[in-house]
């Protein structure tokens, strides 16, 4: 992946989060998945009970949605969850909240941990829809007799030729950094394929990235 300078992560993130919203006139059924995480093997084991939520975009309703989906999920586990976006609002800058502000804020209210949710890339897969093949149904003596019957009866299937499609696939991460030390604790990667709507594909990515924190004893 090409290196990118320290905003364009999050112009990167807002052009993505951005076509996630307009994504709801595409017909696909939604599909995310984690593809796999990581745990630092040197950092002490223990369980984060409260989380400051980071969406890394200055898209204002895509921070909004997923910050909310991944508080609620928390919150569904006894986890006293924030949203970023209700520590520091929105402004005019592209470059978001200054960093050190932030994380005074949040060691002053004593969290333990933040988690940042991001887009790393995007891809567009072409992909080939075979055509159906499917029988006609006659009489008993319906192609005897007349050219029309006759022909149908040799020529019993209907093709529906096929076609090529292109879906979107995002490439998301999740990471867990101790407020204190600043240090990555868990990291997970997912994609989502052809989300028919920002809701449900921020949604999912909640359920499945908390229910997995859950089984790997990030959080209680």
């Amino acid at each position: 992946m090409t290196k990118t300078t320290a905003s364009a992560p999050a112009r990167i993130a807002a052009r993505v989060f951005a076509v996630l919203i307009l994504a709801c006139s595409w017909g696909c059924t939604p599909s995310t998945r984690i593809t796999g995480t990581w745990k630092n093997p040197e950092v002490e084991s223990r369980s984060y009970d409260k989380v400051v939520v980071a969406a890394l975009t200055d898209n204002i309703r895509a921070r909004q949605t997923v910050e909310t989906d991944m508080q609620n999920q928390l919150q569904q586990r006894g986890i006293t969850a924030t949203r970023s976006i209700d520590l520091f609002p929105p402004t005019v800058s592209r470059s978001g909240p200054d960093v050190n502000l932030l994380l005074q804020k949040v060691k002053d209210q004593h969290y333990g941990a933040i988690l940042t949710v991001a887009l790393l890339d995007e891809e567009t897969d072409t992909r080939y829809v075979p055509g159906g093949y499917g029988y006609t149904p006659m009489t008993r003596y319906g192609w005897y007799g007349r050219f029309r019957g006759y022909y149908t009866y040799w020529y019993p299937t209907l093709y529906d030729p096929g076609y090529y499609t292109e879906e979107k696939v995002y490439f998301l991460e999740t990471n867990l950094y101790d407020t204190e030390t600043e240090r990555l604790l868990w990291s997970a990667q997912s994609k989502s394929y052809s989300p028919a709507s920002l809701r449900k594909a921020s949604e999912t990515l909640a359920e499945l990235t908390v229910a997995q924190m859950a089984r790997e004893s990030i959080i209680p």
